[in-house]
């Protein structure tokens, strides 16, 4: 699914009543009701709505909602900022037809002072300002945000929390932007949703369902993206009925070193899992052991070192390497990598100590192959890259250092993001906290080279890993919570999330 900046969105609005046709006021009403039929399913009617509106569409689709929530009997207030600009014309026709309903009281705040008395049990819905504000919040308007963060109600904000921005969060003032126990957003989520400091104003937040026309959001242009179970389905490999191990590729894995042997196991039982027809670990000699009965599927290369990676195989019968699990940081191993960057001719992924020795040896970056996919976390990045002040810079960090290095980079988080050496960045929607564990990053490791060596393209594998593991981390939680799931919980359910994703493909 392709994702929009809020201005886009706005040209997309306007391209629906154009296109579809539809008058303004009717595209709001459409909106409005999607926000009144979750706002039903989600609150008994015994709960009092004080619904708080600007003069903006913002403000419009939240008197709307007020009209719609008071017809089905919801004791509903609505109070009006005044901070001197006129409504919009289609929040005024929207203040008339809520006047004449006669069922909801309405007031005007001037100032903070003028603040309703409430109740802890009743919910505050947040319509003060949308994604066209362009400056932080200041005067009666910061005020009156202030005094709703100051109370305990439930927060539902309309579209965006007021003083929000849609891309960039950093010009924002913290204290001055509602915190929002629930945004409810039209059609695609905002990018300032996707980034960590800004979870604090959105709560929970659900995308709804506006149909603006699909000829519009076909032909808008953009370099983001949403990765879903729908994007990936194409891209998982088939089996042949007369396929062999031979058929899906042979993947050679350079991980592990003394005290880092289990990153090796669990990324090369997450590279079978992940398809792979043959599998070679490279581990240092302490390690043969260990991975030859913890996964026994699997070949060894012995290391000729007792305990850290310094050489590798002939490269020539492999089909993709990943390396960088658990191998540590030694002198002898740093050697080893950059001969690695050298001389590998398949497609590379990259992760952890390999990440961290390229940090520490800048000058090599050049050396990594092309499209080759790197996947840190965000402190392994900020090594990389260097410092970012907030999400949306890290985010301008990662595409041009995508497009410097001609790699595809896969910064692990919430909502994992994929750049691509053109530019694109595609936003990942599976997964949950509980994935915050240690291994979780050795696992992905394994699926993305298993995925590779089936012959998809870099770009397609990093997709459909990144989809793949949060998926088999959903299923995991499901069985054991979020609080209790362990890395190897994550290879366990590889096999649900293929099935679910190829049962998705037969509906």
């Amino acid at each position: 699914m392709k994702l929009f900046t809020t201005k886009q969105i706005a040209v997309l609005d306007r391209f629906t009543i154009e296109n579809e046709p539809i008058a303004g006021i009717d595209l709001m009403e459409r909106a409005a009701l999607q926000i009144t039929n979750w706002l039903v399913q989600k609150f008994s009617a015994e709960r009092k709505l004080l619904f708080f509106a600007g003069s903006g569409n913002n403000g419009g689709d939240t008197l709307a909602i007020a009209r719609q929530m008071a017809s089905l009997d919801f004791l509903c207030e609505v109070h009006l900022l005044n901070i001197g600009k006129s409504m919009t014309e289609s929040a005024a026709t929207n203040l008339d037809r809520l006047q004449k309903q006669g069922k909801v009281k309405i007031s005007t705040l001037n100032s903070a002072a003028e603040f309703p008395e409430t109740n802890p049990a009743d919910i505050f819905i947040d319509g003060l300002f949308g994604s066209g504000l362009t400056r932080p919040i200041d005067g009666v308007a910061a005020a009156l945000v202030q005094k709703i963060n100051s109370l305990p109600n439930t927060v539902v904000a309309i579209d965006i929390p007021s003083g929000l921005s849609g891309e960039n969060g950093a010009g924002c003032n913290e204290k001055n932007t509602v915190q929002a126990s629930y945004t409810l957003t039209f059609q695609f989520p905002k990018l300032s949703f996707l980034f960590p400091e800004n979870e604090q104003f959105t709560g929970n937040w659900e995308v709804l369902p506006i149909r603006l026309h699909p000829e519009g959001i076909e032909k808008t242009p953009t370099e983001f993206y949403w990765i879903d179970k729908n994007m990936v389905q194409p891209l998982i490999p088939s089996r042949s009925r007369f396929g062999h191990k031979g058929t899906y590729g042979h993947a050679l894995l350079i991980a592990g070193s003394y005290g880092k042997m289990g990153a090796a196991i669990l990324a090369a039982k997450s590279c079978l899992r992940a398809g792979a027809g043959l599998l070679t670990t490279h581990v240092p000699h302490l390690g043969y052991p260990i991975i030859q009965t913890a996964v026994p599927e699997a070949m060894a290369s012995v290391d000729q070192h007792d305990s850290n990676f310094t050489e590798f195989p002939d490269l020539s019968s492999f089909s993709v390497v990943g390396a960088g699990p658990g191998i540590g940081q030694k002198t002898n191993t740093k050697r080893a990598l950059i001969e690695l960057l050298k001389q590998v001719k398949v497609p590379l992924a990259l992760d952890a100590d390999a990440l961290n020795i390229l940090s520490e040896n800048k000058e090599w970056l050049s050396s990594i192959p092309e499209n080759s996919i790197l996947t840190p976390h965000p402190g392994e990045f900020k090594r990389l890259a260097g410092e970012s002040v907030n999400s949306w810079e890290r985010l301008q960090n990662q595409i041009t250092f995508s497009k410097k290095y001609k790699v595809v980079i896969v910064l692990k988080g919430a909502f994992t993001s994929v750049s691509m050496p053109d530019g694109r960045v595609f936003f990942n929607s599976t997964g949950n906290p509980g994935m915050a564990t240690a291994g979780s990053g050795d696992v992905l490791t394994g699926i993305i080279t298993g995925l590779l060596s089936q012959c998809l393209s870099p770009e397609n594998a990093a997709i459909a890993g990144v989809c793949l593991h949060g998926l088999a981390g959903d299923f995991a939680a499901s069985e054991k919570s979020e609080n209790a799931i362990v890395a190897s919980d994550i290879v366990e359910n590889l096999g649900k999330a293929f099935l679910d994703i190829n049962q998705t493909l037969e509906k």
